[in-house]
């Protein structure tokens, strides 16, 4: 069993982690592949490097609170260079490598950082571009090799230059210095994404993060136990919710971290790492239920009956907190046999669970991988409380229409109007140079997360909608989009919808049809494919009403989608429709479609 009782008390998570370095040794810690193999940087090597890295960054004139900005894809370079610069005693700012240059000048401009620390040439290019504009870093450290001919505002670093030189010195140095960096202190500036406006950046401190970590730490150490655990880290590091349940979490378990190759190749990654924790967004979930339901339907009518008898018994047990009934047991025994060894063994065959964050997840998609035997746990949170507020976990009972209990030592209200309100060491010092939106976030040392809820006889959390994003009719009924929204993308033939009403009649919808399930649509019906061209078509607008027809069954007559257009493309990070994390941007929809929509209620 791994000790997580020092979570608590550890100042800082530079001193956490260099206590798991010199605890792990020569152990592996980070992998990633190389040439076709994985190969492992070990505890001692990466505590090494971060703590020359810190020093080289001092030696270039960085001071205490200075801001760093890295933009890096997930892999071993990011972990060393997050914790290098904290034990620098400067700030991290990550920032996603889908930044434009125009998203990079905005946080280097709000940030003032001093330095940037960048990947590669190709993820150099916009941010070189937003560095030059700004004037603002005065370094910028390549980890692998930039081809800059001249640098004249700033100066260049290569990254194995800086990880060379005495590492008893650094580290004696690094040493003395986190001892006076406490738990109240920055560690990091987060930009939140955001749906609309401009990123604010996000002031955790290392309490922040560390009490998040002891919180999750708990809950699996409690409820799995915890062992020699393996993480496989695929989710943008730049975000809050991997940055600690990817990188600070696992660390704080003594865990091996692996980086995926992508998401491409995310499936093959799985098989082979066999990961113990996986850190998902609901989205993700969604393409591989839809994938495994579709490779079940071809193999024959037992494969799909006994898919049918999981399904039958997952959603009893949902229904009844996780337990099963006796009448159940025989077949529950069968498909442990039978079905769900398959399954399992597309997930490498030991995951202990698979934590679902970022967005909210469809009670159907938690209950169809608890039916496959997976454990699924919903968590909640924002950036704003670093970010984990609450977690789903089986000895309280787990409920696929919550986010479960709240952390340990975090503590969580309901407001007059239903808001959720949380406070403890988890939440922000606020946002970096923003008192007005700090003070209408922070009051009274609640956090006002903008979501609405309320919390069950178990003392879980459920979660109904965002304040802002409520729909509100001409009648002033209150309508959940994203109810409306999750249910419309669980259909095959949809990939993507978003729904309007807002001082309107009767909801309307923007859908993207689901190029796979058009693909076969269109051989099905020998037409030629081309999704613009088959949208054109009545009887393929006739087959996506089947699809919304479907959904408005289970829906209340204010909620029922009555017309429904076809978006011109998919909502992508590129179209800036989508953010990182997955969600979609309603007002970058609303400005492009609008006039569509709008015409959606005429006639």
């Amino acid at each position: 069993m791994v000790d997580i009782s020092d979570l608590g008390t550890r100042r800082n998570l530079v001193e956490l982690f260099l206590a798991r370095a010199d605890a792990g040794g020569e152990k592996p810690f980070l992998w990633a592949k190389r040439e076709g193999e994985w190969r492992s940087i070990s505890w001692a090597e990466a505590a090494r490097q971060v703590c020359l890295i810190a020093e080289s960054l001092r030696a270039m004139g960085l001071s205490q609170g200075d801001r760093v900005m890295l933009v890096a894809e997930n892999r071993p370079e990011w972990c060393i260079a997050d914790f290098a610069i904290m034990a620098a005693g400067c700030l991290t700012v990550p920032a996603y490598v889908t930044n434009t240059e125009r998203d990079h000048l905005h946080i280097l401009e709000d940030s003032g950082a001093s330095a940037v620390i960048v990947a590669s040439d190709k993820l150099a290019k916009p941010l070189l571009g937003a560095v030059l504009r700004s004037g603002q870093a005065r370094h910028v450290i390549g980890i692998e090799p930039l081809r800059i001919s001249q640098t004249g505002l700033f100066e260049y670093h290569d990254w194995q230059t800086l990880i060379a030189g005495d590492a008893g010195a650094a580290r004696a140095a690094v040493d003395g210095r986190i001892a006076g960096i406490g738990r109240d202190d920055i560690a990091c500036l987060i930009y939140t994404s955001g749906t609309g406006g401009a990123p604010r950046g996000v002031m955790l401190h290392h309490g922040s993060i560390l009490h998040n970590v002891d919180g999750a730490a708990r809950v699996l150490a409690e409820d799995f136990g915890l062992n020699d655990e393996v993480w496989l880290s695929f989710l943008p590091l730049s975000h809050a919710y991997e940055h600690t349940g990817g990188q600070m979490l696992p660390i704080g378990c003594a865990a091996q971290i692996y980086y995926a190759e992508g998401l491409e190749k995310l499936a093959s990654n799985i098989e082979e790492v066999r990961p113990t924790v996986m850190v998902v967004v609901p989205r993700l979930f969604e393409v591989l239920r839809t994938r495994i339901m579709k490779q079940i339907e071809k193999q024959g009518r037992f494969a799909n009956y006994l898919m049918g008898r999981a399904m039958g018994i997952g959603a009893v047990r949902a229904q009844r907190g996780g337990k099963s009934r006796l009448r159940d047991k025989p077949m529950d025994l069968f498909l442990e046999k039978t079905l769900r060894p398959k399954i399992r063994a597309k997930f490498g065959g030991r995951i202990k669970a698979m934590v679902s964050g970022g967005a909210p997840l469809s009670p159907e998609v938690g209950v169809f991988f608890e039916s496959m035997g997976l454990t699924m746990l919903q968590g909640y949170g924002q950036t704003e409380a670093g970010p984990v507020i609450s977690c789903n976990r089986p000895r309280v009972g787990l409920k696929m229409d919550t986010v479960g209990p709240p952390l340990h030592g975090v503590e969580v209200k309901i407001a007059e109007d239903g808001e959720i309100l949380v406070r403890g060491e988890l939440v922000m010092k606020g946002y970096w140079r923003n008192q007005a939106e700090t003070d209408k976030a922070l009051v009274g040392g609640w956090l006002h997360t903008g979501d609405i809820g309320h919390i069950d006889e178990a003392g879980r959390i459920v979660i109904t909608d965002r304040k802002k994003d409520m729909i509100v009719n001409d009648k002033g009924d209150n309508i959940s989009p994203a109810k409306v929204e999750g249910l419309l993308t669980l259909q095959p033939e949809i990939a993507q919808a978003m729904v309007v009403g807002d001082k309107r009649p009767y909801v309307v919808g923007l859908i993207v049809p689901d190029a796979e399930w058009a693909l076969e649509w269109a051989r099905a019906n020998d037409e030629k494919f081309d999704l613009h061209k088959l949208q054109d078509l009545p009887a393929f607008r006739s087959a996506l009403r089947t699809a919304v027809d479907r959904v408005n069954q289970d829906l209340s007559v204010i909620e029922k989608v009555r017309q429904f257009a076809f978006a011109d493309e998919a909502f992508t990070i590129d179209n800036e429709e989508l953010t990182p994390k997955q969600s979609i941007r309603r007002h970058k929809l609303k400005a492009r479609y609008g006039e569509r929509l709008d015409g959606l209620y005429k006639g």
